[in-house]
C-alpha cells in the first residue's frame, strides 16, 4: 500500500506568517506578468532581479546571494537586467 503525506499545517491559517503552500518556477519576461502575485520569491542562483511589484513598481535587486528568501510581492519577472537563476515564486 503507497504511503500518503500527512500535513500537518493543513488547517493553518492562510495569512502571512502561515506556511508557503505553493512554489513555481518563474520564466523571466518583459511582457508577460505572473498569473498569480508571489508573497516571496527564492533565489536559486546568485544575479540580480529586476521585477515588477504587486504596487507595479519596477525595483532591480543587486547581487542576490545563492539560497536567498525575498518577502517581496511580485507581479513580473522582468527578463531585462535579471542575471539570477533558478528563482521560484511562493506563495
Amino acid at each position: 500500500m503507497p504511503v500518503v503525506a500527512t500535513d500537518d499545517y493543513g488547517s493553518a491559517s492562510s495569512g502571512l506568517v502561515a506556511p508557503y503552500a505553493h512554489a513555481a518556477v518563474l520564466t523571466k519576461s518583459d511582457t508577460d506578468e505572473l498569473t498569480k502575485v508571489s508573497r516571496a520569491l527564492y533565489v536559486g542562483g546568485t544575479g540580480n532581479i529586476n521585477v515588477v511589484t504587486a504596487a507595479g513598481e519596477t525595483v532591480l535587486f543587486s547581487a542576490i546571494p545563492v539560497g536567498t528568501l525575498l518577502p517581496i510581492r511580485i507581479k513580473q519577472l522582468l527578463s531585462t537586467n535579471t542575471t539570477a537563476t533558478l528563482v521560484v515564486a511562493l506563495w
